[in-house]
């Protein structure tokens, strides 16, 4: 079938994106599902810095490709093989496949699924398939998603079936901001009631990591950010304490007012100055985690005596260390009861035609979650 999708040619385009248009809108041929495959319609895509990380060359895959890896949709179309979902079902498309059978998949670990990394770095489906084509050459998928299209093939192992009481801009978000930020609260970190936790970077992953915090009962919950209209908004939120992330003294201010540190600080930028800034507002004994991606070239130095002397941790936290088919109905039923008010981490809902717009708004920093409407 014939299909509307946003193309990304090259890397590294100059900003700002509405002029150098890096996207292209094409009419691209998209195959019918595989089996173990889905046809889903997508309703609703949110716009992640992991795009942009593609666009601006920090995360570099291959290209052409169809971008997009955060969304929601209704199922069209089962491949053979997919007997527990039928056209209509309500999906959110999750950025990892899982198989199932690898090792890390077998320990509960489906966020470090081996075939399912391998495929979203070479731009493939789980299968290995690439259903999506233009001028009769392949064109890649991202992350096993690329949903920057009204319609995309994924792999039933990408999909997990959501509420239909949810709206899909609203739904969108739990494919990857919510399941990535609240899961590093949740899984990674396991917070506990009572504790200090700082998060630095407040885009979508950043607020709901917040929002997750608040939601554990952390007795201080810090923001950091560039930027003075997002944290006022943490503060609406539940943050207890905000600092400007570049002031020179943002790291002793902080330790100040929790008393020589926090117990958790979770990095969110992808940027590694605010994974040093974690590092340095972090107690004794403490853990700071990150779930940014910055370049794959940039390097983080740390004194390591301070792993030892100080019984310091810091760990990764990918997709928030989730098991999406148990965690995204439960942050779905935190958000429904109200524990978990996402909805307001949503920007603007604007056509497909106007991503080059929401790059821009993304890359400035003061866009929340932007939410594309194919």
């Amino acid at each position: 079938m014939k299909i509307r999708a946003a193309v990304l040619t090259h890397l590294g385009a100059a900003m700002p994106y509405a002029q150098s248009q890096p996207l292209q809108l094409r009419e691209v041929e998209l195959d019918p599902p595989g089996p173990g495959e889905l046809l889903v319609r997508v309703r609703a895509a949110g716009l992640c810095h992991s795009d942009l990380s593609v666009v601006n060359g920090d995360r570099p895959r291959p290209v052409p490709m169809v971008l997009g890896h955060e969304s929601a949709g209704e199922v069209v179309e089962c491949g053979p093989g997919v007997t527990d979902l039928r056209p209509g079902d309500r999906v959110v498309m999750v950025f990892m496949p899982s198989c199932g059978c690898c090792l890390p998949c077998a320990e509960g670990r489906p966020a470090l699924c081996e075939p399912g990394a391998a495929a979203n770095g070479a731009g493939a489906l789980l299968s290995g398939a690439r259903r999506l084509h233009l001028d009769g050459a392949p064109v890649h998928h991202h992350l096993g998603v690329s949903c920057f299209a009204d319609h995309a093939v994924v792999s039933r192992r990408s999909c997990v079936k959501v509420d239909a009481a949810l709206s899909f801009p609203e739904a969108a978000l739990f494919g990857c901001a919510v399941l990535t930020g609240v899961g590093a609260v949740f899984n990674t970190a396991r917070l506990q009631a009572g504790s200090t936790a700082a998060v630095l970077g407040l885009g979508g992953v950043g607020f709901s990591a917040l929002l997750a915090a608040v939601a554990s009962g952390a007795r201080e919950v810090v923001a950091l950010d560039l930027h003075e209209d997002k944290l006022a908004l943490a503060r609406e939120l539940g943050a207890t304490f905000t600092v400007n992330a570049a002031a020179p003294d943002a790291a002793e201010q902080v330790r100040a007012h929790t008393c020589g540190g926090v117990d958790v600080a979770f990095e969110m930028a992808g940027a590694v100055p605010a994974l040093e800034l974690a590092w340095a507002l972090t107690r004794r004994g403490g853990s700071t985690i990150s779930a940014g991606l910055p370049h794959p070239d940039r390097r983080l130095a740390l004194p390591p005596v301070q792993l030892v002397a100080e019984e310091r941790t810091l760990r990764g936290s990918y997709i928030g260390s989730a098991v999406p088919v148990r965690d995204i109905p439960r942050y779905i039923a935190l958000y429904q009861q109200g524990k978990l008010p996402v909805n307001r981490l949503m920007g603007e809902q604007l056509p497909l035609q106007d991503i080059h717009v929401a790059l821009d708004r993304m890359a400035a920093g003061h866009a929340l979650r932007d939410v594309l409407m194919p």
